[in-house]
């Protein structure tokens, strides 16, 4: 029972709030690179590699420049990089798209590591290069009330910058001629084509723009969560960004909330390490939290299908 009261005690504070808004932003930005790319018919297995290859970059660009700005334009040209090599592929040498982000997230693993041996010599944790980290913020007002003011205020502005993206990317898609064209290209290309629209284009630019979305997940890893690069710091957040976009039907706000419910389930985790709870029972919490996720959208899906028939 004590074992009990002490574990609600952990969850039931403001201090469990703040975690799972600081622990969803990588995914939440990766989820809504999703989005993007789901929307113009391409789905971006990559994610994986490209917030590694950004969260490496940026490290390096922040650290040999000094300053923060060059930094994030380094991690968003990686990403981008990675992006621009699964399009070429995937779109012009007609390459599968998932065996070829696969194989782009298998080379970033080791990639990443060569790079920064190559760079400064460490193996595994960039321990000789400066990173730059990106400030937190206090929003005025906000931060003085009682427990809605931990919980929301004095992030790192990446943070806030993941959840400003959802509606951006809603403008994007619903309130720009873009965005018009990559949903007809996702929903019909061949109708798309009819009227002109180079359907090649539209899911190029689609990678490209997930790609630096994406990237800034990738840099909030090694530039705000944590202050330096190490080796497969991404742990998985790629791909369970997927399952957020998958259960939040490739909508921004749908995404954002599934991402948030993944964001819980890793926080959870962290909460449970201070419990007599095996450690490898701990890590799988997030990835458990996927598949069961996963499994209610097909669920549903299902159920829809079979609605739609009667």
């Amino acid at each position: 029972m004590s074992d009990i009261l002490a574990f609600l005690s952990n969850i039931l504070t403001p201090d469990f709030g703040y975690s799972v808004l600081r622990v969803t932003t990588p995914i939440l930005f990766a989820a809504l690179a999703a989005v993007i790319c789901e929307k113009a018919g391409v789905m971006n297995i990559a994610l994986e590699g490209i917030m590694l290859t950004a969260a490496l970059f940026g490290v390096i660009g922040s650290a040999i420049t000094d300053s923060l700005i060059v930094g994030l334009l380094f991690a968003i040209a990686g990403g981008v990089l990675i992006s621009a090599i699964l399009a070429y592929f995937a779109l012009y040498l007609k390459t599968d798209i998932i065996l070829s982000g696969i194989a782009l997230n298998m080379l970033t693993v080791g990639g990443t590591i060569f790079l920064l041996s190559a760079v400064s010599g460490d193996k595994g944790t960039s321990t000789s290069l400066q990173s730059l980290v990106f400030p937190k913020v206090d929003i005025p007002l906000i931060e003085s009330i009682p427990v809605l003011g931990p919980i929301l205020s004095g992030h790192n502005i990446l943070t806030y910058v993941a959840f400003i993206m959802v509606l951006l990317v809603f403008i994007l898609l619903y309130k720009t001629r873009l965005g018009l064209r990559i949903r007809a290209v996702g929903e019909n290309s061949d109708a798309a084509a009819s009227v002109g629209i180079s359907v090649k284009k539209i899911q190029v630019i689609a990678l490209l723009l997930g790609g630096a979305i994406a990237s800034l997940g990738g840099a909030y890893m090694s530039m705000g969560y944590l202050s330096h690069f190490s080796k497969n710091m991404v742990a998985g957040r790629g791909f369970i960004a997927l399952a957020a976009e998958a259960m939040g039907q490739a909508t921004p706000l749908g995404t954002m909330f599934a991402s948030l419910l993944f964001g819980f389930a890793e926080a959870f985790s962290y909460t449970m390490q201070s419990l007599s709870i095996p450690a490898e029972f701990v890590r799988m919490i997030p990835y458990l939290a996927t598949v069961v996720g996963l499994v209610i959208y097909a669920q549903t899906q299902m159920m829809k299908k079979k609605k739609l028939k009667k």
